[in-house]
């Protein structure tokens, strides 16, 4: 091995130019990228001889591209020896998702730049985001069930509750009246079925940490008129940051082994909804469309004014994809927006803005939309893109540390990226009511509270509240946990009149307390802040300590 790092050395000096030298940020990261991968390479004594003939023999290009086939042999063997510890489905399943992965890392290591030019951005033309209530002034047709029963909804249900201090599936979470955000996604669907005696079904993404909790709950569903199918999505080994090479020594998720795995993000739904068949299935059914959105998105309801518009298109011109977008705020500054590039809509995200330009793109002045992970999807050009093998979008590479120290890489995909290989792609400018994620519990608040009305699972503003916005709620580090931030209200809050809301330290809420304008609630560290029940705070800073005890 000191021979390997001598000889790395010694190349890296003699292949490498300065990098201060190099004129674009172009070159600079494929300089970057080419001495990542000698070193990757250097860590396996194997390939040493072979490289070291190479430099010798041809230039940098031919050197990189050896190391590169080099990699992704070592990755190949890798990955056979993992299969090598199963056997029968387990196995047929990992060998399919393995293929994906090979093909994702084969794509990682071509990268040699930035995936986008930032001079090349441009704003996309009018006519490609459409505002909303211009689709929406079409009207509906008289047969809305023909319509209805072109689409499939399809929620991502892959994450967990961990963020929020929960186990297992985040879509298990209660959010209002003791429903969780999938009791709401069934209700919804299940009014559509009834109100217009039709047959839309509900398909759930889900990954190995949401499959098996999630199935067991699907059995509380099935006298409820709504089909539901789950397929899940792949499973892809993390790799060691340095040797570029799995972390897994099996395929089992016992122990430690279970770090060594990820779902590799929501862009995996094209190639595991095409695996898994039941694609093909809800094609053959004369389903048309998906209508993909993040399960704790509140606000992702199917909108029939956007389903009539894809179905009405004629057959040349059909629409393959819609993106919703909606105007950003200062919250949304990190949120994907919609750019023209080399003549093709396409979704830009933070992770692909070179560093000098962050903050033009987080300008609400320049980029003024974002998206909301609301998407409208024709399934034939899934199908045949997958069968192409042309669903291209941008690589995510998402560094992690695990338990014990170790640094490791993993390589996503996000679904709204694949926006540029679709015909006739559209944005459509929506309202901010379609877009209530719940992330935390400052937005469980909201959700909660007397803002909102819940009827046949969705949730609309109270016609009560004088402003169209929603309040800003900052809770504090005490509320992070959804058991905790229950125990801390006796009961939620009147915020109908309520603009901004800061919570910090040991704070309760008695009953009925009602809060306007803008409150701050501040407990110093060792103080404790009681709310009294019956209290109307208006344009209040509360801090110190207010302690009310039983007698």
């Amino acid at each position: 091995m000191e021979a390997n790092c001598a000889f790395y050395q010694k190349w890296r000096c003699a292949l490498c130019p300065d990098i201060s030298t190099l004129a674009s940020s172009a070159q600079r990261t494929s300089f970057k990228k080419s001495c990542d991968l000698f070193r990757c390479s250097f860590t396996n004594l194997s390939l040493y001889t072979s490289l070291s003939k190479g430099v010798a023999n041809g230039g940098m290009a031919q050197f990189q591209e050896m190391m590169r086939q080099q990699l992704e042999s070592s990755m190949h063997d890798e990955l056979e020896k993992l299969l090598d510890t199963t056997t029968g489905a387990e196995r047929e399943v990992s060998k399919k998702d393995f293929e994906g992965f090979k093909n994702l890392f084969h794509r990682f290591l071509q990268v040699k730049g930035p995936s986008v030019e930032w001079i090349k951005i441009q704003r996309p033309p009018e006519d490609s985001i459409q505002p909303y209530d211009k689709i929406a002034a079409r009207g509906l047709p008289d047969n809305v069930a023909n319509s209805l029963n072109k689409l499939v909804v399809v929620k991502l249900n892959g994450g967990l509750g961990t963020s929020m201090g929960c186990k297992g599936p985040k879509s298990l979470i209660s959010v209002r009246n003791e429903n969780t955000f999938l009791d709401l996604t069934v209700q919804q669907i299940e009014h559509l079925n009834k109100t217009y005696n039709t047959d839309v079904p509900l398909v759930l993404m889900n990954s190995f940490n949401t499959d098996e909790d999630t199935k067991k709950i699907l059995q509380k569903y099935t006298h409820h008129r709504v089909k539901i199918h789950t397929f899940n999505q792949s499973r892809y080994p993390r790799v060691n940051k340095e040797s570029l090479l799995p972390v897994s020594t099996n395929l089992s998720m016992n122990g430690q082994n279970a770090e060594g795995w990820y779902p590799p993000g929501h862009g995996d739904i094209y190639a595991s909804f095409y695996n898994s068949g039941l694609l093909d299935q809800l094609i053959e059914q004369g389903k048309e469309y998906i209508f993909v959105s993040n399960i704790d998105n509140l606000g992702a309801t199917v909108d029939l004014h956007i389903l009539h518009h894809l179905v009405s298109q004629p057959n040349g011109k059909r629409c393959e994809f819609v993106m919703e977008v909606t105007d950003k705020t200062r919250a949304d500054v990190k949120g994907g927006t919609l750019i023209q590039y080399e003549g093709k809509l396409r979704l830009l995200e933070i992770a692909q803005v070179p560093k000098a330009h962050v903050d033009e793109f987080k300008s609400v002045s320049k980029f003024k939309i974002f998206n909301t992970n609301n998407l409208w999807i024709s399934l034939p050009a899934i199908k045949r893109l997958q069968e192409q093998n042309a669903m291209d979008m941008e690589i995510i590479v998402n560094p992690k540390t695990l338990d014990g120290g170790q640094n490791v890489i993993q390589l996503e995909t996000a679904v709204g990226a694949a926006i540029k290989c679709f015909d006739n792609a559209l944005g459509i400018n929506v309202p901010r009511s379609r877009f209530l994620p719940v992330k935390t519990t400052s937005d469980l608040l909201l959700v909660m509270s007397n803002l909102y009305s819940l009827e046949a699972g969705s949730l609309t503003m109270s016609p009560k509240r004088e402003f169209p916005t929603t309040p800003h709620v900052k809770l504090g580090s005490s509320f992070t946990k959804v058991q905790e931030y229950l125990i801390r209200f006796e009961s939620i809050p009147d915020m109908l009149e309520l603009d901004h809301l800061t919570v910090s330290g040991d704070v309760t809420f008695g009953k009925n307390v009602s809060l306007k304008g803008t409150v701050i609630i501040i407990a110093n560290h060792g103080d404790r802040i009681d709310i009294p029940a019956g209290s109307m705070l208006e344009n209040k800073i509360v801090s110190g300590n207010l302690r009310i005890l039983d007698h």
